[in-house]
């Protein structure tokens, strides 16, 4: 290979960049939640896995919690099995809630398992339900308005909300050199499943673990503006101001409540940002300027 001395030049700047990060951030807990298009698109998958993998070979004890609606979508519709949702949750009944299990459980955990692993990673899969990681319980969901005189309460079956997280099992996983790769399944007082939003879980799982970093990977650049740029940096009561003035509404609200529970829970930051620019991860923890949104 010929010696191309810009490409070396590069390369140098790119390493003495990420050196400080690397050194401030050994042995600190990072917790990713992984969905979206990387989680679809054959070389973001690959990619991400490699991204992961460097970041436990440098010291960083990463954790994977992940999603799979479209999966679920999918497989439900080739068991012609309905799907419906109310308030933006699916819901989900005992038949639902197997189809569930298998996706996330399973075939999508799994999936990701073994991307970390042929990366050179030491990846194992769990379900909130493992070691009585995740306690859940049924999320209420009330719906008002109309001829309605009292806001009724919707059965959405196996949807949970969290009650406590019991971290031993992580901690020994990631003591013991592996990387946790967590599917989003709680388990009620009586051993029943709940699935459970991966955002929530992510931040839940960051903040039991006091986590120096909660990353959620999105399809979006990170929290726009007015103007629709992206904002490379925010506080709390910033936040609180962007969403009084409705430039932070629909579908941007969920990680933004799920970003400022974490914060409150202890985690030292929060980056939202997106999972379609390749190595965004590398490019988030390790560079100075990073791709996203950082909220602390």
């Amino acid at each position: 290979m010929t010696f191309d001395p810009v490409q070396a030049a590069t390369t140098t700047r790119v390493l003495n960049e990420a050196l400080p990060y690397i050194r401030r951030f050994h042995g600190s807990t990072v917790v990713v939640k992984y969905g979206g298009n990387a989680m679809v698109e054959e070389a973001l998958k690959e990619r991400f896995a490699q991204d992961v993998v460097l970041l436990k070979l440098v010291g960083l004890n990463p954790i994977v919690v992940h999603g799979g609606g479209p999966q679920i979508g999918e497989l439900l519709e080739r068991l012609n099995i309905e799907s419906r949702f109310v308030n933006g949750l699916r819901v989900t009944d005992s038949e639902t809630m197997d189809v569930v299990q298998m996706v996330l459980g399973g075939l999508v955990n799994q999936e990701i398992v073994s991307l970390l692993n042929t990366h050179g990673g030491k990846a194992v899969g769990i379900t909130g339900k493992d070691g009585g990681l995740i306690q859940a319980r049924q999320l209420t969901v009330e719906q008002s308005g109309g001829d309605l005189e009292a806001p009724e309460i919707i059965d959405i079956g196996h949807v949970g909300e969290i009650v406590s997280v019991q971290t031993d099992v992580v901690t020994k996983l990631t003591a013991a050199g592996f990387i946790p790769v967590i599917a989003p399944i709680g388990a009620g007082p009586h051993g029943e499943s709940y699935n459970i939003n991966a955002d929530t879980v992510a931040g839940k799982v960051a903040e039991y673990l006091d986590a120096e970093k909660l990353v959620l990977m999105t399809n979006t650049p990170g929290v726009l503006d007015a103007k629709g740029e992206t904002i490379e940096e925010l506080s709390r009561a910033e936040v609180e101001a962007l969403i009084d003035d409705g430039t932070i509404s629909s579908g941007m609200l969920p990680k933004i409540e799920c970003a400022l529970q974490a914060l409150s829970g202890g985690v030292g930051s929060v980056q939202i940002i997106d999972g379609t620019v390749p190595h965004s991860l590398l490019l988030e923890i390790f560079t100075d300027t990073g791709v996203g949104t950082k909220i602390s």
